[in-house]
This record gives structure tokens, sequence and C-alpha cells, in this order.
């Protein structure tokens, strides 16, 4: 069981993430809809794990992480957002995020997410593969998955996928959960950076 806190404005969001968490053993100990209640309830609760919306109405995650990061409180962030825009997942990881779950996912990969930040098997954002469950490499994906790998890589959401493809935003989501389980990638950073380092997309695609 782990002990987690809620960082989210919307309240039917909020009690969705909590069924679904709670469903699954953890334990939700306290949730805030913007910065300065989260903050407060973070030191407070002595949460072990953090789910954060970057979009706080008019306010902003990333104002939460760098008051987190100058207390130096030893919450583990996750990060549950609609944006998977990569120079919004390299200002995260600068800040401390150590998982990035994108907004309509499927709920087994936030459920992934806080197994492995719970257990510190994700520092990097990746959770690695046993030795008898070796990665897959590029060259194992299918054509299709290759396509949505590098437009996820560079920051494409799953409805703008889906309009290039011709397929449905719950399809290519899909094929996104297969080709990350594929390669041993957790989440959207850690795509980014795979990609990056197979040269697949640049530094700067994103721009």
């Amino acid at each position: 069981m782990t002990k987690l806190y809620l960082v989210e404005d919307h309240e039917m969001v909020r009690e969705g993430m909590r069924a679904v968490l709670e469903a699954a053993g953890h334990r939700v100990c306290g949730e805030a809809d913007e910065p300065t209640a989260a903050l407060a309830g973070i030191l407070r609760e002595q949460p072990e794990v953090a789910v954060l919306d970057l979009h706080l109405g008019g306010r902003s995650g990333f104002e939460l992480l760098e008051q987190l990061r100058e207390r130096g409180a030893p919450v583990k962030v996750i990060v549950l957002t609609m944006s998977d825009q990569p120079r919004h997942v390299s200002e995260a990881r600068r800040l401390g995020v150590m998982a990035y779950v994108r907004k309509g996912s499927p709920s087994r990969e936030l459920l992934a997410a806080v197994d492995a930040v719970a257990r510190s098997l994700a520092p990097s954002g990746e959770m690695g593969p046993s030795a008898e469950d070796e990665p897959a490499s590029y060259g194992d994906l299918s054509a299709r998955e290759r396509q949505v790998l590098t437009l996820v890589a560079r920051g494409r959401s799953s409805a703008e996928i889906g309009e290039s493809l011709h397929l449905s935003p719950k399809t290519v989501d899909t094929y996104r959960s297969r080709l990350m389980n594929k390669l041993g990638l957790a989440d959207v950073p850690a795509v980014v950076r795979w990609a990056i380092r197979e040269g697949l997309i640049g530094l700067h695609d994103d721009e």
C-alpha cells in the first residue's frame, strides 16, 4: 500500500483517480486543487507519492514542483496531465518528477507508475525489465508501432496521431501501451529519451 496525495483541479477527475488507486490497495491521504493548498497538505500529511496535474486552473503544477524542491520535501511526484510536449517533460524531469503519465491513458499505466515510483524502481522514468524479459528493439516493433512511437516522441496527442494515421484515439493508446511494454518504457519521458538516443528524433523536434 502506498500513501498518496492528489493534486488536480477537477473534482470528478480526483474522484476517479481515488477510486482507481484505492481499489488497487493504495491510500489517498489528501487532495488539493491548487499549489498553495497542495504544498500545505503534502508537508502536513507526508505522502510517499503525489500525483500532480500540470494545469491547475489559472496556476501551474510547475509552481508546486519548485516549492517542493525548495522545501526539500521527500515526496516522489508523478505527473498526470494532458500535455506530453517534450519541453514540459524535460522541465518536469528537471524538477524531480519520477514518472509522467498522460491523461487518457489506461488506468493500469498510472498504477504501474505508482508501484514503480513507490519502490524507487523508476528514478529515470523507466522501469527496467528483468534479465528474463529483455526489452525489444526498434526492429521488433510493427510498422504501425514505429509510426506511433515516433509521433508520441514528437509530442503529438493521441487525437493528433489518430487523425494523421486514420485511427481512433483509443486505438492509438493501445498501440502506445503495447510498444512501451515491448521496449520496457514506463512513461512518455522515457519514450522521448529512447527516441533521441536511437536517433529517431532530435532534441528540438517539438519546437
